[in-house]
C-alpha cells in the first residue's frame, strides 16, 4: 500500500465533508451510512478523525455483523435503500452514500425516497464512478449485460450532469461537486509523493466530467 494511495481518496472526501459539516453545524453529528460492507469508512473515521459525531448507524442489505459489531457502530439497520424507509431517518444530520448507488438499477428512484425521509437541512454525501456525460449511454448497456457475471457489480453509469438531475428532480440542493483524479494507477511509485495526490485533486476539480470518481454533497432545503 501506497503512502497516498488514490484508492483511499473515496474515504478522505468523506472524512473532510463530515468535518465541513460539523464545523458548519457547531455540534456533533448524527450520521447514518447506507451500505456499509464490511465498515470500511468507519474503520478509516476511527483512525484518522476525532469524533466528530453523535452517533453513527450502518445500514446494509447484507449486514457482516461478525465484522461491524466492534467498529463502533450506534446500531445496524437490516434494510434496502430501493425498496425499505430507514428506521429514524429524520433524526439524522448526514447520510453517506459511498460507492453505493452505482450497483442500484435505479439510483434517481432510491434517492427521491430517501430525500422525502431526511430532515430539511439535513446532507447526503456520496461518490462514485463517472465518465462524461456522453458516455452514460454507451456504457450503462454494457454494464447491465456484465452485471450477471460478477457479484454485486455496477450497473449504472453517472456523470456530472446526470449527478446534478439527479439532486434537482430529489428536491436537493447540489452544493458540492468535485472529481478525484486524472489518474488512479493502483501501486504505482508516485503515490507515495504528495504532489502527485494534490495534482490529482486539482485535476479534478477543475474538470469534474473526466472520466474516474465523483464526491458530492447534496443538502435538502429548510
Amino acid at each position: 500500500m501506497r503512502r497516498y494511495s488514490i484508492r483511499w481518496l473515496r474515504y478522505w472526501f468523506v472524512c473532510q465533508l463530515i468535518q465541513a459539516e460539523r464545523a458548519r453545524q457547531q455540534r456533533q453529528l448524527a450520521v447514518c451510512e447506507i451500505g456499509i460492507g464490511s465498515g470500511q469508512m468507519l474503520r478509516f473515521m476511527n483512525v484518522v478523525s476525532q469524533p466528530v459525531w453523535s452517533r453513527w448507524d450502518g445500514v446494509d442489505c447484507l449486514l457482516l455483523r461478525d465484522d461491524l459489531n466492534a467498529l463502533g457502530y450506534g446500531s445496524l439497520i437490516d434494510a434496502n435503500l430501493q425498496t425499505d424507509t430507514i428506521p429514524g431517518a429524520n433524526d439524522y444530520d448526514v447520510f453517506i452514500l459511498l460507492h453505493i448507488l452505482e450497483h442500484l438499477y435505479e439510483p434517481e428512484k432510491a434517492m427521491a425516497q430517501l430525500a422525502a425521509q431526511m430532515r430539511p437541512g439535513s446532507i447526503v454525501i456520496g461518490g462514485y464512478p463517472s465518465v462524461p456525460n456522453w458516455c452514460v449511454r454507451l456504457r450503462e448497456p454494457t454494464l447491465r449485460a456484465r452485471a450477471h457475471t460478477r457479484t454485486y457489480g455496477h450497473v449504472t453509469a453517472f456523470s456530472a450532469h446526470r449527478t446534478r438531475a439527479m439532486a434537482a428532480a430529489a428536491g436537493l440542493q447540489l452544493e458540492y461537486l468535485t472529481g478525484a483524479f486524472c489518474v488512479r494507477a493502483s501501486g504505482f511509485v508516485l503515490e507515495d509523493c504528495k504532489w502527485w495526490t494534490r495534482y490529482n485533486l486539482l485535476f479534478g476539480a477543475l474538470f469534474p466530467s473526466w472520466p474516474g470518481e465523483l464526491y458530492w454533497v447534496m443538502r435538502k432545503p429548510l
